[in-house]
């Protein structure tokens, strides 16, 4: 069922387009030496947001100061408009039913999105 729903999202619940605008972002980060960290951070939200179907969000128990530090400037420049974005798009595929699963993923990319750095995406046991 995973695999369906991942499929479906790819297509239909917009997972390539978020992976392209998380990939520019990436590459933009990744420009300027300083901002390295947030590249790698929109990576993982690339790569999330291809297959979020089977997958959750950890807190890393290893993260220190540095990341808090970091996602409070995440926070200020990228975080608080990807986080409403997350909201918006989940709320409007849940108007319809069959959206609802796609909203729900919306949804759980929301906390990853508004504060990445410090935390793992990691696969669901089945």
């Amino acid at each position: 069922m995973r695999l369906i729903l991942n499929i479906l999202w790819f297509i239909f619940g917009s997972g390539f387009i978020l992976a392209i605008g998380y990939g520019l972002a990436a590459l933009i980060c990744f420009a300027l030496i300083v901002t390295i960290p947030f590249g790698i951070a929109s990576l993982r939200l690339a790569v999330y947001s291809l297959w979020p179907f089977g997958r959750t969000v950890v807190s890393r128990p290893t993260a220190g100061l540095g990341s808090g530090i970091g996602n409070i400037i995440w926070v200020v420049v990228a975080g608080w408009w990807l986080a409403l974005t997350h909201i918006a798009a989940g709320i409007a595929q849940c108007v319809t039913i069959i959206g609802i699963p796609f909203g729900i993923a919306n949804f759980k990319l929301v906390p990853v999105a508004f504060w990445p750095l410090g935390r793992d995406i990691v696969d669901l046991a089945d």
